[in-house]
Parts: C-alpha cells; sequence; structure tokens
C-alpha cells in the first residue's frame, strides 16, 4: 500500500527521482552527449520515441532500426524538426527474423561507427498465436530472441568503442513488471507454445514470458562482462504503464473501461521514458550493472528473474537457439 502512495505521488526515491520524473528531467545532468553513437530499436513511436527526442536533444547520434522504414523515417523527421542539427541513420530490422538480425548488424558495421548505448527497447503483445520464420512463438522471438542476438553480435563493437574512447558502454533492456507474473519451466513453456497448433498459448503468460527472459538475460551478461572485465554495463527497466500502440492494439469498451479505472496509474510516455533515460545515461550509474530499475530507481525484480541458475539455463538455451533448428534446443532442454 505504501509503495503504491509514493507512485501516485510521485514520491523521489534514492537517485533524487520518481514516477513522476520525465526524460528530460532525468537528462538535465547528463554529461554532453555528441560524442555518444546509440541504437534504440522500437524508437518509432510511444516509449522508444521519446527516448530517441530526449537523446538526440542531448546530442547523441541516433540509430534507429525497424521493420517499416517509411515509420522510421517519419520518426526521424519529427526529432529533426525539433532538433535540426541532430544525425540520424535509419537502418531495416526485424527482430522477429533472426537473418534480419544478422543483416541489420552486418551493414552497421559497414558503416564504421563506433557504439556507445544499446536499448532494446521494442516489444510486441500478440494476441493472436503466431511462429516466427525461424519456428519461435512471435512474442518471444521479437521482444527476446532477436534482441539476444542483436546484443551478442554488437557486443564486441560495443567493447572496442569503450576501450578506445575510455567511456563506458551501456547496454539497457526494456522490460516490464509483468515479468513477475511468469511461474514455472520458461523452456518447457516456450517450446510449448512454439508449436504450429498450440493449446497451451496464453497470450499474456507468453508476454510475462518474453519479459522475464529480458531480466534473465541482463542477469546473465552482467555477470558475463564483469567476468571479462569488460568496461560496458547492462541493466534492464519497468517503464511503467502508459497507454501506446503495444496497448492499443485491441481497443474497445472494455479496454477503455480499464484505462479508465486505470488512469490514475498511467504515466505519460515522457515519464514512461524517464527510467530508460536515466539508466543510459546518468552519472550515478557508472559500472552499476546486472540490476532491475523502476521508476528511476534500483528495485528488485522478481523470485524467478533474481535466479542465476535460470539465466544461466536460459542464455544456454538462447544460444542453440539462434545457431541452429529450435526444435533441436526445445527437445534437448526438456531432457534436462
Amino acid at each position: 500500500m505504501l509503495e503504491t502512495v509514493k507512485y501516485l505521488i510521485g514520491s523521489v526515491g534514492t537517485s533524487g527521482y520518481g514516477s513522476k520524473s520525465t526524460a528530460e528531467q532525468v537528462t538535465d545532468s547528463c554529461p554532453d552527449l555528441r560524442s555518444i553513437t546509440a541504437i534504440i530499436t522500437g524508437a518509432t513511436s510511444g516509449i522508444g520515441a521519446e527516448t530517441a527526442r530526449v537523446l538526440a536533444k542531448r546530442g547523441a547520434k541516433l540509430v534507429l532500426p525497424a521493420r517499416s522504414l517509411k515509420a522510421a523515417e517519419d520518426a526521424k523527421a519529427r526529432v529533426l524538426s525539433e532538433f535540426p542539427d541532430s544525425e540520424i541513420i535509419v537502418m531495416a530490422l526485424d527482430l522477429s527474423s533472426l537473418a534480419s538480425v544478422r543483416n541489420f548488424v552486418s551493414e552497421f558495421e559497414s558503416l564504421h561507427l563506433p557504439l556507445n548505448l544499446l536499448i532494446n527497447n521494442a516489444g510486441k503483445f500478440a494476441h493472436e498465436h503466431a511462429i516466427s520464420e525461424d519456428g519461435i512463438e512471435m512474442t518471444f522471438a521479437t521482444n527476446y530472441l532477436g534482441h539476444f542476438l542483436l546484443t551478442k553480435l554488437l557486443l564486441n563493437k560495443m567493447i572496442q568503442t569503450a576501450k578506445a574512447t575510455g567511456v563506458q558502454g551501456r547496454i539497457v533492456n526494456v522490460s516490464s513488471a509483468i515479468h513477475g507474473w511468469f511461474s514455472g519451466d520458461t523452456i518447457q513453456y516456450l517450446g510449448e507454445i512454439s508449436r504450429s497448433r498450440s493449446s497451451q498459448y496464453d497470450e499474456t503468460r507468453a508476454y510475462a514470458l518474453s519479459k522475464l527472459a529480458n531480466v534473465l538475460h541482463t542477469k546473465e551478461l552482467g555477470r558475463r562482462l564483469r567476468e571479462v572485465e569488460a568496461n560496458v554495463t547492462v541493466n534492464c527497466v519497468h517503464p511503467g504503464i502508459v497507454r501506446t500502440r503495444l496497448t492499443r492494439e485491441r481497443e474497445g469498451l472494455a479496454t477503455d473501461m480499464v484505462f479508465l479505472f486505470a488512469s490514475k496509474l498511467l504515466k505519460t510516455i515522457p515519464q514512461a521514458a524517464a527510467t530508460t533515460c536515466y539508466v543510459a545515461t546518468h552519472p550515478r550509474l557508472i559500472g552499476v550493472s546486472g540490476k532491475y530499475f523502476a521508476d528511476c530507481n534500483e528495485t528488485s525484480p522478481s523470485k524467478l528473474g533474481s535466479n542465476l541458475v535460470e539465466a544461466s539455463r536460459l542464455w544456454s538455451a538462447s544460444e542453440v537457439m539462434v545457431s541452429k533448428d529450435s526444435g533441436a534446443i526445445f527437445a534437448d532442454q526438456l531432457k534436462d
């Protein structure tokens, strides 16, 4: 109850920010970002678009990958209308396709740009059951596995950039408090819903699984980065509840009534982008890695999201999923 009251009144935490803080406010004290190159997925609308706008305002050079190049060009035009000197590159990327992820990374590397900041923001809530071209349930493929491969392929570039510039690289995974709604065996359930005719599919549970995977990815990647003493950190964030395209996909009286009654708990988009921007830029977080943030303050993920054994297990499964037939990994993991 106390936490809800603090949320509603915007009470600030140890960071000096809270639920009512905006992306612009939390970046007021960040260093000049004109030397920073950032990739932001899902930046064509909502939280991602506001994140891109604020980072551009602070001087960062942006790479905006998107499935729809038109939507990305429109997002670029909106930023340029406000900040004409911004450097913004639009590139094609469909996160549900591992081939598309590989193509994007190859094209990005051909630009010979540094990479200081990777914000894995894009998200999908699939109301209808669907399977990706790689044989993975679509929500998981888009929200997690595509980002896993993207991060894996860009990691050397980030480590090299940090070493050459002395500026610590940062990876931000956008998760959700909904990750705590998932319980059970992650790989087993993913195998069940990645069948072409799944009777186990539940859209909310599938979404919760993908967001739990984002948290576990952060935990394991943070451990691995520390192990090799890389000057790169990774953290994940819960942006809060906000009405974006993700929730507008299903309109109707019932949806409108839910949002009417929940309106006091909803954030504005500038408020929802605040935690991402805080974790991506604030000097206070130099050296902080493998953590989970909400309302611009470190907090604890779910018990399963804190399980290092589960994080390692998911990582191993993910390595196989991005390298060979997905059916094999489900069979292998279910033997464990």
